[in-house]
């Protein structure tokens, strides 16, 4: 069977029986040039193939209709949804995240996240998490796991509906940006912009974006949602059934989410009226969803019918219809999808009153049919053809049964039975298509003489549509290459008006609206002499008054106000104008008008020259301050340089210096075991004092050094016991192959047993000095001055005033116990310093000030940083 050459057009298997019940199993030729082809963009999430939406399809639905869920929130559900595309393959399906930024995914608050959503996912076993926290054990976020979704990848199962690939996972993360992500700007990266229910927050917000996810799932390319089947609620409709059985609610409750969903601009409700004026069919139409696929889906049901009308009477084949008689158009995305186009009835008795005839082929809608008439397509003023033929020879080669289009030569043609003239145009395309079969790639017939013609309709992006709108007219009247060059243009005005706005999507209709002020300025379409250079020149490119990027004429483009700076600038005029026509008037009084005038004149454009001398001057002062600065720069990073070399040097020389306690080679003045050893001594001799704070008679030297001997005895045992335990514990030889690490080994051992001791002693010695008169008596006090306070004056012995003068005198305690340790421990030091005379360990409230001076040297610096 020969091939058709219409690239844009898919077609179904032809049908072998007809209504007249011959076989008629051979393909009617279509129109060359067929309805726009709408290329898939990379990377677009809203762009799903059948398989993977059909994928994430599942998966959706495995999660929020798990029966563990079964009775949760919707913001729950959601959040099942979210923690599972952002689950880290390389990480163990970990998913970091905090619950702030969570809640800006759910469009709920930090609270609600907290107590009602994270709750609900561990009590029902569906969500493992912990805190996680950085090396200084701060909390850095929470580390989540969806269990289903887990235990799925555990499995190994890849036919499990959790079993997502990382490339399946990273696309439901895009879907969701896309529709409700909050938007953020990561550092040295493109900014992600805000999803389309970002600004859909708080009650219901969860529900909503659930239910967009489900739907966009659940729709095709056509962007119609597949409405469910079965009989419905009459007063709802199909529509809101339809979302309500996705959901899991009433029909009243998905009634309410398709309004909001309508409010918010991402779902459209379809009626097809009837002759009775009632409603019978009713589709929902996912905005976003047929914006990415280009496909204008009113526009496509009007050129079907005025198709319809237009090859009536031909004999290239019935339209195909659907179980409803709608007519199905090729948009060249992904074929042509019946189960989307489909209308489903609200109504029962709803059928079409129209025979299902046989169908040849799916008809192709070229994009100049625009107004139903037979001669639309021949030379786009609506006239009877040229010849008697025209439109009605076919290839004769057999290779490609693709009807050849008119010459655009043939608007000015012969009458019928006049010989036609050669055209130019076809010789160039005749030549071109003779050196491609030569020795090129094979095309098909009319592809060159295609790419010539130029595009009577706007481009099928809608957002171009609505943008070049008011243009349309002038649109008709470029070139091809004029085109191309227009839409670049409007492409990156609209590229640049959507980097300025606070909410997405209003580029379109910011650029119309531009473009129809400049149409009013210059008396309409008809007043436009040259449609290219207006457009590329005048119309598109932004005007704005004063030096801030969001004025445009004089209007702010992000709130569609005046601009403030220009009103600024305006006013700064008028009162210099206004000053100096006041100076006019007292030095030279009794002027003409017109003498005036000119006066004023002169004086503005002085003080204009003033004013540029001036702005020349602060930008040479600008520039030379700038010199200065980059100067010091180079002079600051040249010193830190030598600084750093220097400290660099020092630290190498330090690092070679032997320890001063063993003498081991290159340990920077001490080595890692003398170290320990050092700390090790010193918090000896401080355990030693904090037991003679209370076991000894300060005012008796003699008494102080038996307490602190017995202490070091009973700490030395200690050491020797943890010793003995490493000892044993190691293999034979192991300590003899590092005998350097096994002494930095034993020294920290020795300095974790004091350490704990130093805790313990310190604990004992506190609750020894609150059992202290001193201590009783402060308790005491705290005791009645809180039960004397004037809201415990009627009832001073009651149970609420006890327990309050308890908790005061308990604390109270505390602290005259931690004064008296403080107090005596300082005597201790002095006692010690007058005996030996040499200082002993400072407390850290007298050493920090001393560290904190101390300059960083730049691996410390780096390492804190």
């Amino acid at each position: 069977m020969s091939s058709v050459a219409a690239p844009a057009a898919v077609f179904p298997r032809p049908r072998t029986e007809f209504t007249g019940g011959a076989s008629r199993r051979r393909l009617r030729s279509v129109p060359a040039q067929a309805s726009p082809v709408v290329r898939l963009e990379l990377g677009n999430p809203l762009q799903l193939s059948k398989t993977m939406r059909a994928r994430l399809l599942a998966a959706v639905r495995a999660l929020v209709t798990s029966p563990a869920l079964a009775g949760a929130s919707d913001g729950a559900r959601l959040a099942s949804v979210v923690l599972t595309a952002k689950a880290d393959v390389r990480k163990d399906y970990e998913a970091s995240i905090w619950a702030a930024e969570l809640g800006r995914w759910l469009g709920v608050s930090q609270s609600t996240v907290a107590h009602t959503v994270l709750p609900e996912l561990r009590g029902a076993g569906f969500l493992g998490s912990k805190v996680a926290t950085n090396a200084f054990g701060h909390a850095t976020g929470l580390e989540c796991w969806v269990i289903p979704m887990y235990r799925a990848q555990k499995a190994g199962d890849r036919r499990h509906a959790l079993a997502l690939s990382r490339s399946e996972l990273a696309v439901l993360l895009s879907l969701c940006e896309v529709l409700f992500g909050p938007g953020w700007a990561p550092k040295d990266k493109a900014p992600v912009p805000a999803g389309l229910l970002a600004g859909r927050t708080g009650r219901g917000a969860a529900t909503d974006r659930l239910g967009l996810l489900l739907m966009v799932l659940t729709t095709g390319s056509a962007g119609w949602l597949q409405l469910c089947p079965g009989s419905v609620d009459t007063d709802r409709g199909r529509p809101a059934a339809t979302v309500a059985r996705l959901l899991g609610c009433t029909a009243a409750a998905g009634a309410k989410v398709l309004k909001r969903l309508q409010e918010h601009g991402v779902a459209d409700v379809v009626r097809k009226e009837t002759d009775s004026g009632l409603n019978a069919q009713s589709r929902v139409r996912l905005v976003p969803v047929a914006e990415a696929h280009g496909v204008a889906v009113r526009e496509a049901r009007r050129v079907a019918k005025t198709l319809l009308s237009d090859l009536a009477g031909t004999a290239s084949g019935d339209l195909e219809s659907d179980e409803t008689g709608e007519t199905l158009v090729t948009t060249g995305v992904e074929g042509a999808e019946r189960d989307g186009l489909a209308g489903s009835a609200d109504l029962a008795a709803t059928a079409q009153h129209h025979a299902s005839h046989a169908s040849v082929v799916t008809p192709v809608v070229p994009p100049q049919l625009s107004c139903g008439f037979s001669g639309e397509g021949r030379g786009a003023e609506g006239r009877r053809p040229e010849r008697a033929c025209a439109g009605e020879d076919q290839a004769a080669d057999g290779e490609s049964a693709v009807a050849r289009t008119v010459s655009p030569v043939a608007e000015g043609g012969p009458l019928r039975g006049e010989k036609p003239q050669e055209s130019t145009i076809d010789e160039r395309v005749g030549q071109r298509a003779a050196r491609a079969g030569a020795g090129g790639r094979p095309k098909a017939a009319g592809w060159e003489k295609a790419q010539q013609q130029r595009r009577v309709g706007l481009p099928a992006d809608l957002r171009l549509r609505v943008a070049l709108g008011p243009v349309a007219w002038l649109w008709e009247r470029l070139s091809g290459w004029q085109q191309d060059r227009v839409e670049a243009a409007a492409k990156a005005e609209l590229a640049c008006l959507e980097g300025l706005l606070a909410l997405p999507g209003g580029a379109p209709r910011l650029l119309a609206d531009r473009l129809t002020e400049r149409l009013e300025e210059t008396g309409g379409e008809a007043m436009v002499t040259g449609p290219y250079g207006w457009l590329i020149r005048r119309g598109l490119v932004q005007r704005p008054s004063c030096t801030d990027r969001r004025c445009d004429d004089g209007i702010r483009l992000d709130t569609g106000t005046g601009c403030e700076n220009c009103a600024n600038v305006l006013h700064t005029r008028r009162a210099r104008r206004t000053r100096i026509g006041a100076d006019i008037d007292r030095e030279l009084p009794g002027l003409a008008d017109d003498e005036r005038r000119r006066v004023l004149e002169e004086r503005l454009r002085e003080q204009a020259a003033i004013e540029a001398e001036d702005f020349v001057w602060r930008r040479e002062q600008a520039r030379a301050e700038q010199v200065r600065r980059d100067a010091a720069r180079a002079a600051a990073q040249e010193r830190a340089d030598c600084e750093r070399e220097a400290a660099a040097a020092a630290d190498e020389v330090r690092q070679a210096l032997a320890c001063a306690d063993c003498g081991q080679q290159r340990s920077a003045g001490l080595c890692e075991a003398c170290g320990y050893r050092r700390r090790t001594e010193t918090l000896i001799v401080e355990t030693g004092l904090v037991a003679a704070t209370w076991a000894a008679d300060l005012t008796d030297p003699d008494d102080v050094a038996a307490v602190t001997a017995h202490v070091r005895s009973s700490l030395a045992a200690d050491i020797e016991d943890a010793r003995r335990q490493f000892l044993d514990s190691a293999e034979p030889g192991e300590l003899d192959a590092d005998p350097i690490g096994t002494a930095a080994v034993l020294a920290f051992g020795a300095l974790q047993t004091v350490e704990a001791a130093l805790s313990e002693y310190r604990s004992s010695a506190l609750g020894r000095l609150g059992r202290t008169e001193e201590a009783k008596a402060e308790a005491r006090r705290a005791y009645k001055t809180e039960q004397g306070r004037r809201w415990f004056r009627h009832n001073p012995n009651g149970a609420d005033a006890v327990a309050a003068a308890t908790k005061a005198a308990d604390t109270a305690r505390e602290r005259a116990a931690e004064y008296l340790l403080a107090t005596r421990l300082k005597q201790l030091r002095e006692q010690a310093v007058a005996r030996t005379g040499q200082a002993g360990s400072a407390p850290w409230t007298d050493r920090l000030p001393e560290l904190a001076a101390r300059r960083l040297d730049g691996d410390a610096g780096v390492v804190i940083a």
